[in-house]
């Protein structure tokens, strides 16, 4: 019997100690929010856009392959590699999810997710018919669970999976916005929280943690508990031996592509979304936190991409404010020349890797 108490005494005290090691990087330049406050975009109020495609959108293209129209695709387009000499390394997982090696051999990943939304959500959307993907085999392997450190955009559903995280070792780093670490399970991990314009190095990258325009919330259902904006978000630049890549995670367009780029200078890869932003009732507010592909290519021309790559749209995308799977990547190639744009596009199919 008094081994018992003995037993239970000690699953006591472990159940109430926090395992999790947890620090916080602020900037002098980064958003400031006291005890009850939210924080908020750089540029709050509407925005404007330089163009938008008002008809004919989304035309076919050749380099675009489809079972049903702008569904089910593969690019098939003739590209040539761009001569960027970067150094690194990037798979696109789909959707968000990406890992990258960086020219010093450093593994990282951003916004690891392989399966639906967590629980609740996910049952609740099985039931309602709401948004729902098919599972990308590209994550099931094993190659992404050893990453040194894992960065996440922000705390939504389709960008930040528990399942996901519980797979990965316990030796990587985390980095993530201001308020985030609460939501990880008490399991070891090391979270570095971080606000806009700080930075942490990994190895021999520096990895900054910079604006997006977009929003976060993390609870399904705010009547009981409203946690709107209580966690940053924002994007990822790495700088390793003078070279860059940007992450934009989700966002808007806003002028605060411009603030980066007068921070970092001309970025060498960036990997920017080009979906989400269309709604049939309320398609102000999804552009005003989704880049359009018109947007896409601004914000590329903005911070100076040398090559751009597109994400968030694909055959295992969860199509949230989009017409197909493929829709948002037909407009982009029609924007590109109807723009007559210079920037330079790669377009990936999901689960590819390409050396840059």
């Amino acid at each position: 019997m008094r081994v018992f108490y003995v037993v239970a005494v000690v699953l006591v005290l472990m159940a109430c100690t926090n395992t999790n090691k947890v620090s916080r990087i602020e900037s002098a330049t980064g958003p400031e929010v006291k005890a009850g406050e939210r924080f908020n975009n750089l540029y709050t109020g509407k925005q404007t856009y330089p163009v938008t495609c008002e008809q004919d959108c989304y035309p076919a293209s050749e380099a675009v392959d489809c079972e049903l129209e702008a569904e089910k695709c593969q690019f098939v387009g003739v590209q040539s590699k761009p001569n960027v000499n970067s150094g690194y390394h990037i798979t696109w997982f789909g959707h968000a999810s990406f890992a990258i090696t960086t020219p010093s051999g450093e593994q990282l990943l951003f916004d690891p997710v392989s399966k639906q939304f967590d629980w609740p959500v996910d049952l609740a959307f099985r039931l309602s018919e709401g948004f729902y993907r098919d599972e990308p085999k590209a994550l099931q392997n094993n190659d992404w669970l050893n990453a040194d450190a894992v960065m996440y955009s922000h705390i939504h559903y389709d960008h930040f999976n528990k399942d996901d995280i519980a797979k990965i070792n316990r030796s990587s780093e985390f980095l993530v916005p201001l308020g985030f670490a609460e939501y990880f399970e008490d399991d070891n991990y090391s979270i570095t929280e971080m606000s806009w314009f700080s930075s942490r190095n990994i190895g021999d990258t520096k990895i900054n943690f910079v604006p997006a325009h977009h929003f976060s919330s993390r609870i399904w259902v705010p009547y009981i508990y409203d946690d709107n904006d209580q966690t940053l978000w924002g994007g990822w630049l790495l700088e390793n031996n003078g070279k860059k890549l940007f992450f934009a995670g989700d966002t808007g367009y806003s002028p605060h592509f411009k603030d980066i780029h007068k921070t970092y200078g001309d970025i060498d890869v960036c990997l920017i979304p080009i979906a989400s932003y269309y709604h049939p009732e309320n398609g102000s507010w999804y552009r005003h936190v989704h880049t359009t592909p018109e947007d896409s290519l601004q914000a590329a021309e903005d911070l100076q991409c040398k090559v751009t790559i597109p994400w968030g749209y694909g055959n295992h995308s969860w199509k949230m404010g989009d017409h197909t799977s493929h829709s948002a990547l037909l407009r982009l190639l029609h924007m590109k020349q109807e723009l007559n744009s210079d920037v330079e596009l790669y377009i990936m199919n999901e689960g590819d890797s390409v050396a840059l």
